[in-house]
């Protein structure tokens, strides 16, 4: 059985309030794109000679991390506790890139459980689903759905968003992602937390045109300051004819929104990597 774990931009980010825990508090709008994975379950034969009850084989993209680690096992093994799950062979086909701020690996993590859920008629439901998944990162619970969604908390409280389905229906999407990574501890580092004058939910709701003088991700400052290739892509996509650009996340993709499908894009970033899409 077969899924595709889809990517998420995001539309405005906002970190408002820090915990004593050191999570932050914020406020976006998540908003789903048609760049994907690939995520296939089968079954393990019990004469299949496996340590694991799920083993993982990734091919596409390369994944920097032990198979152990990878969020696709850890769903499993999140259900395997609850849930009497059979042994199998789960195979991810990578496309969206890794640190790129597109949620690649919370969306395959998420769609995991779905596929469980599923495959093996467990009827979790989507509120548990989505408890599920919140437990394995902060945006997975998004994926359960992945619908536009306001959320706040640390990204793991979700509330539906009328806004932009609507106005960016019939818009073309380019993603950019250049050979550079940016660390979750990098992003925070130089965040001073703060409430926004108007919240992203109400923005997004506007005209796209006004979204360019009032959208803000506040990553986007101190990140481009420490790597200002990435302002200089965010400029080159408006100079391409973007009505608005932004940085996804905490980076390091950028993302622009066209009327049109934008020309020359593969030889405007020749050394990274591109994607566009009618949404």
């Amino acid at each position: 059985m077969i899924t595709f774990p889809c990517a998420k931009i995001n539309l405005g980010l906002n970190i408002v309030g820090q915990r004593p825990n050191g999570y932050h508090d914020l406020e976006t709008v998540f908003y789903p794109v048609p760049l994907c994975d690939a995520l296939e379950i089968k079954y393990m034969g019990e004469e299949f000679p496996s340590e694991v009850n799920c083993d993982l084989k990734v091919t596409g993209n390369v994944v920097n991390c032990n198979e152990a680690d990878n969020l696709v096992i850890k769903a499993y093994n999140l259900l395997a506790k609850d849930y009497k799950l059979p042994r199998v062979h789960a195979h991810l086909y990578k496309q969206i890139p890794s640190e790129a701020g597109l949620g690649g690996g919370s969306s395959d993590a998420a769609y995991m459980i779905r596929l469980l859920d599923e495959r093996f008629r467990l009827n979790i439901g989507k509120a548990e689903m989505e408890r599920y998944a919140a437990r394995l990162g902060a945006d997975c619970a998004f994926f359960i759905s992945s619908e536009p969604s306001f959320a706040t908390g640390i990204g793991d409280e979700l509330m539906p968003a009328d806004g932009p389905k609507g106005n960016l229906d019939g818009y073309h999407l380019a993603i950019v992602k250049p050979n550079i990574a940016v660390s979750t501890k990098e992003a925070y580092a130089n965040i001073s937390p703060h409430k926004p004058e108007k919240c992203c939910r109400d923005i997004v709701r506007q005209p796209i045109e006004t979204w360019k003088d009032e959208l803000i991700n506040d990553f986007e400052e101190p990140i481009f300051n420490r790597h200002p290739d990435l302002a200089a892509i965010k400029k080159q996509l408006y100079q391409l004819g973007a009505v608005y650009a932004a940085m996804s996340g905490s980076g390091s993709s950028l993302f622009g929104l066209f009327k049109e499908e934008p020309c020359h894009l593969n030889t405007a970033f020749a050394n990274c990597f591109t994607f566009t899409a009618k949404l």
